[in-house]
């Protein structure tokens, strides 16, 4: 069953949230503040797939819960829901750990597309169909049957969205990639957000592989374009 956890302070859109979900099949598990959250993510164990949380919320805000959920897994997708003002925020949460957000207001049919397209990359990382094999590219290692990324012999935490990110770029290795071809690789056909998803998460995956992520070595941007591993 496909479990997600949703947080939102709001009833009326926390209900209708729910309410189409469930109608395209998901196991919801809603709370209303970001402390509730946390209690039904360790009561449970973790065990889910993806988190849904709103931004603005008192006390426990979506961007602490968001940083607190990918301390406790790698694994889970994190969707983010924003105000169209909270530009700043929308920001910081991907910098934190969100895979993607959705901008309030939104359709049912947006929500649960962006949902599911989070939710196909969580379970394609969690059941890999490639051979046992692995990407080389010095100092770095990429174990595709276990999903893991070596630098150096030590392993770097890539959350799953990074992984993608991060093979993609090493398989067009040399290659200029331009953003839409890695938003279509990543999120999918049907991803309606904006290509700034792409260059926060870039970001992020620099700020871990790189030994100085303001001078990068190995992920070249190629500016009014898209990206390149040099190497």
């Amino acid at each position: 069953m496909k479990r997600i956890l949703v947080c939102e302070d709001e009833a009326s859109i926390r209900d209708f949230v729910v309410i189409n979900l469930r109608r395209a099949g998901y196991d919801v598990v809603d709370t209303s503040s970001g402390e509730e959250a946390c209690e039904v993510y360790k009561k449970n164990g973790g065990g889910f797939d993806v988190a849904l949380l709103d931004i603005m919320m008192p006390g426990m805000d979506g961007a602490e819960l968001c940083r607190w959920i990918r301390e406790q897994s790698a694994e889970i997708g994190i969707m983010m829901l924003s105000a169209k003002s909270q530009e700043i925020d929308k920001v910081n949460c991907l910098m934190l750990g969100a895979d993607d957000y959705v901008t309030k207001p939104f359709s049912p049919s947006e929500l649960v597309a962006r949902i599911d397209a989070l939710y196909r990359r969580v379970t394609m990382s969690r059941s890999p169909k490639e051979e046992a094999k692995v990407i080389i590219a010095e100092p770095f290692k990429l174990d595709l049957q276990n999903r893991i990324c070596y630098k150096n012999g030590e392993i770097i935490e890539l959350t799953q969205v990074e992984f993608h990110m991060m093979k993609y770029l090493l398989t067009n290795k040399g290659s200029p990639i331009d953003r839409r071809s890695i938003l279509r690789h990543i999120w999918g056909d049907s991803y309606v957000g904006e290509d700034k998803v792409i260059d926060v998460n870039m970001r992020r995956l620099r700020m871990k592989i790189e030994d100085d992520p303001s001078s990068p070595k190995y992920i070249q941007t190629i500016w009014g374009y898209g990206y390149k591993w040099n190497g």
